[in-house]
């Protein structure tokens, strides 16, 4: 059996995206990549020199047949600065999928909800497979479901926090009402047991990049979280104990004789 990741009716054995900004070199990037098995690698579309190809590129150290391009529209402050972006990457890069980001605050990069779903009803009419960053809100989800992105992807954390999960009743609540697209938690996850606590959650996926670019050895990170990932999910289809207040004993006792 298979427990594939499927967004816009595309397959992906790997539940892991990465990102590709904040690493030292671009061949730690290359190895980290290689090492994790994603399948699909965002990239900052306004921090990558497209006019210029022949100039040199992150893009260059991609390998478009083996990862899916998820351009992202990161530094974007407006729904049209947004859908300006993503117009120009399907242009340049040949693909129609993006990661959807209308930032509403420069300190916490926190969402503007508004402006995501303005971009989001233009970019799916432009036949745009829209996987926009949100907050962990259900309601603002079920509008962009509804205008018709094809994942969502609510953070865990502020972006770059390494601070674990901290809504945990949140991404539950969307856990439960959320089935007609994947839930890939986006942002926040800083080490393997996060991953592992995210995929528990039940989520679809985990999106992360300052976790793996920016650790001690991102090459060893980018392993753990690719682990993590498996782990975290292969509990959650495999159905945890109920959780117990008092001991329960691992040898049953019925049966036993006792020795007077």
């Amino acid at each position: 059996m298979t427990d594939e990741l499927v967004i816009a009716n595309r397959k992906f054995r790997s539940r892991l995206i990465l990102g590709t900004g904040k690493y030292e070199t671009m061949d730690l990037m290359v190895r980290a990549l290689e090492t994790s098995d994603t399948e699909m690698v965002t990239v900052a579309i306004r921090r990558v020199n497209l006019a210029d190809r022949a100039a040199g590129s992150l893009l260059d150290y991609i390998d478009t047949s083996r990862y899916q391009l998820l351009p992202n529209t990161a530094g974007c402050y407006s729904a049209q600065d947004a859908i300006r972006t993503s117009m120009m990457a399907r242009e340049l890069l040949d693909t129609n999928w993006v990661k959807l980001e209308v930032i509403g605050d420069e300190k916490t990069l926190f969402p503007d909800n508004e402006g995501l779903l303005e971009a989001t009803r233009v970019l799916v009419k432009e036949g745009f497979v829209v996987m926009p960053y949100l907050n962990d809100d259900l309601i603002t989800a079920r509008k962009l479901i509804d205008s018709g992105a094809a994942a969502v992807m609510p953070l865990a954390a502020p972006i770059g926090s390494g601070l674990g999960i901290q809504n945990f009743t949140n991404l539950r609540i969307m856990r439960e009402h959320i089935h007609e697209v994947p839930l890939i938690v986006d942002a926040g996850v800083g080490t393997a047991s996060d991953a592992v606590l995210a995929m528990e959650l039940g989520v679809d996926g985990l999106l992360m990049n300052t976790g793996v670019a920016c650790a001690r050895d991102p090459v060893g990170m980018a392993e753990a979280m690719k682990l993590g990932v498996r782990s975290g999910r292969l509990a959650y289809t495999a159905g945890r104990i109920p959780k117990k207040l008092y001991a329960s004993a691992s040898s049953p006792v019925e049966g036993i004789s006792r020795l007077e």
